[in-house]
């Protein structure tokens, strides 16, 4: 993590080439692309490697984690649709950076995170550079049910289904996405929960993440 909250003409420069090649890519939603924009993603990184922070390459964050490629936060975080206010439950804390990018879009963000020295740090460090969401310890592959129902859920690593468990914790008109497959690769799977019983699945792109551990998952 870096030692200094230095954001100099050159990182935010930087910021700027990487919402084109975003954009370039695909990634139609302009405030998402704003949200990217904005967001110092070098604090995330060892001084050291500030170079490799707007590349669109995931990196090693420790504990057989990774930050995630900006072009995935950003195609994930444009399937939510995110409405100011909405209650987005984020499964796999991991650096943070993705939490950013959902606050800045004005969602009220609960973040579980299963590897506690990546809990310790974001739940420490996001706040300190502006960020405040809700952080829990422990297995999100079950969901938080505590503070359900969820507006959105996003899923940061690759699940073998999608869990009945997450499903029932969405608010009736509520999306879903997640990537489902195996360890290798894994389809992006979102879900709009119609009815109280109904689901309506859309298979997307090919991804591959870290997997998904805990008892609804591997």
């Amino acid at each position: 993590m870096a030692h200094k909250l230095v954001d100099s003409y050159r990182e935010k420069g930087a910021r700027k080439k990487l919402v084109e090649l975003l954009r370039d890519r695909g990634i139609a939603d302009e405030k998402v692309l704003k949200a990217i924009g904005k967001v110092p993603r070098h604090y995330f990184f060892d001084e050291t490697f500030w170079t490799q922070a707007y590349k669109d390459i995931a990196f090693p964050i420790g504990d057989g984690q990774t930050i995630s490629q900006p072009y995935t936060v950003a195609y994930q975080t444009e399937l939510l649709h995110i409405k100011l206010g909405d209650k987005v439950l984020e499964i796999g804390t991991g650096s943070g950076y993705q939490t950013c990018i959902l606050l800045e879009l004005g969602a009220k963000v609960y973040t579980i995170e299963r590897q506690e020295n990546l809990y310790k740090r974001t739940s420490q460090v996001l706040p300190h550079i502006g960020y405040h969401a809700e952080f829990f310890f422990g297995d999100g592959s079950k969901g938080i049910a505590e503070f359900a129902p969820y507006d959105k859920i996003i899923v940061t690593a690759g699940a073998p289904l999608v869990p009945e468990i997450m499903l029932k914790q969405l608010k009736i008109g509520g999306i879903l996405v997640i990537p489902v497959g195996d360890e290798n690769s894994q389809k992006m799977i979102t879900v709009l929960r119609v009815s109280e019983k109904d689901y309506e699945r859309i298979s997307l792109d090919t991804f591959r993440f870290v997997p998904l551990v805990g008892e609804k998952a591997w």
